[in-house]
């Protein structure tokens, strides 16, 4: 029988802006494109380490910090619709 739950653990997150604080930080691969074997672009494309591997993390995307200290990218508005501020107590 198929059935509803709820997340019930907290995360810690905040939006990737590409800073170089937030590279180093998080210690996201910064690597530039390379399109379709004609070169490097001025362009980069950013990756975050997480527990299955390197993962695509865009700016503006929100890195999350679980309960064991494991970060992952998750798209903005995936996480609007998944997630909602806890108030201070």
């Amino acid at each position: 029988m198929l059935k509803e739950y709820r997340k019930t653990a907290t995360i810690k997150a905040e939006q990737f802006d590409g800073s170089d604080a937030m590279i180093k930080k998080y210690g996201i691969i910064k690597e530039a494109f390379v399109i379709d074997g004609w070169g490097i672009t001025d362009d980069y494309q950013y990756f975050i380490k997480t527990h299955e591997g390197k993962l695509i993390v865009n700016i503006g995307d929100w890195i999350a910090t679980g309960v064991e200290g494991e970060h992952w990218a998750i798209a903005d508005e995936i996480f609007k619709k998944t997630y909602e501020e806890v108030e201070d107590k």
